[in-house]
């Protein structure tokens, strides 16, 4: 064990001095798990479930590409082409919450996030999230790099639905084991956004590998004294694949300039705007044809 930590130390101090010179691309795979067991109030059968779950596996399981240089990085979406017709509708709103482009300078610890909200096109300009990483003892081997643990915990917004999950009615439960739940009406419209809360704040962990100098990983992480090549955020898995360092033909790293330039404050104000206003719709019998188009 104290061999291994002297090679950790070792790599930690020999690396810093080359961090500038590196660039490369890193692959990741990205799946994000759904609990399925208490989808439709339990009026669902298994083969309804399967068929969701199916239809949801293109939002949820996804391969990335994180293409650094320097204090420059840009992590996107692999192109693929697209089997069959998509998710529909669902598909797209759940897109509305995920972001696009993301390019990071650490150097000038800004990050510009391209965002696609219901048809309308944003590009937010914020810093880098720079968490509290506790760095432990715990390391292994991802590939044939020498990976270690590091966690923190991350303050989520409220409307980052990317991170939304199914709701727990303490009260119902609560209500039906004293027998005392209210036999409500079978026409009421219910609220899909009751059914799912968004949490106050997860632990993310991140394996970080000093072998590879730079400050840098998937999305919105990084901070860390090597690229991060594994990634657990609330549900989320991220896998780093495949590496390529300093490659002979390096890829231009331009910032993104697509949508309208907002702060992330201004944009979740925007955000939290049409969810009330969806939420509104709803409620009134809205998603039967009626409500206000967003940006009209």
């Amino acid at each position: 064990m104290k061999s291994s930590l002297y090679l950790i130390i070792l790599l930690l101090f020999s690396s810093i001095s080359i961090a500038q010179n590196i660039s490369g691309k890193a692959y990741y795979e990205s799946k994000t798990t759904v609990d399925m067991s208490n989808w439709g109030g339990g009026r669902m059968s298994e083969d309804q479930k399967r068929q969701i779950a199916e239809r949801m596996k293109s939002m949820l399981e996804k391969t990335y590409i994180l293409t650094f240089s320097g204090n420059e990085s840009m992590y996107k979406e692999e192109e693929k082409l697209e089997a069959g017709a998509g998710s529909g509708g669902f598909g797209r709103m759940m897109s509305s919450f995920t972001a696009g482009k993301q390019y990071k300078n650490i150097e000038k610890n800004q990050i510009l996030e391209e965002r696609e909200f219901f048809g309308k096109q944003f590009l937010i300009n914020d810093t880098i999230t720079n968490l509290q990483w506790q760095v432990g003892k715990e390391s292994k081997m991802i590939g044939q790099y020498l990976a270690i643990r590091a966690t923190a915990i991350k303050q989520v917004d409220p409307n980052d639905f990317s991170m939304a999950r199914r709701r727990r009615n303490r009260d119902r439960d609560a209500e039906k084991k004293e027998g005392t739940e209210e036999v409500k009406d079978s026409t009421e419209v219910r609220d899909p956004m009751d059914e799912i809360e968004v949490p106050k704040e997860v632990l993310v962990t991140a394996w970080f590998t000093p072998q590879i100098p730079v400050k840098n990983g998937p999305g919105e992480y990084g901070g860390l004294p090597g690229l991060i090549l594994e990634m657990n955020i609330d549900r989320t898995t991220i896998l780093c694949s495949k590496i390529v360092l300093n490659p002979e033909e390096t890829e231009e790293i331009k910032e993104p300039t697509k949508g309208k330039e907002v702060t992330r404050k201004e944009y979740n104000a925007i955000v939290k705007e049409k969810t009330e206003e969806m939420r509104q719709n709803w409620r009134g019998g809205g998603r039967r044809g009626g409500g206000r188009r967003f940006g009209g």
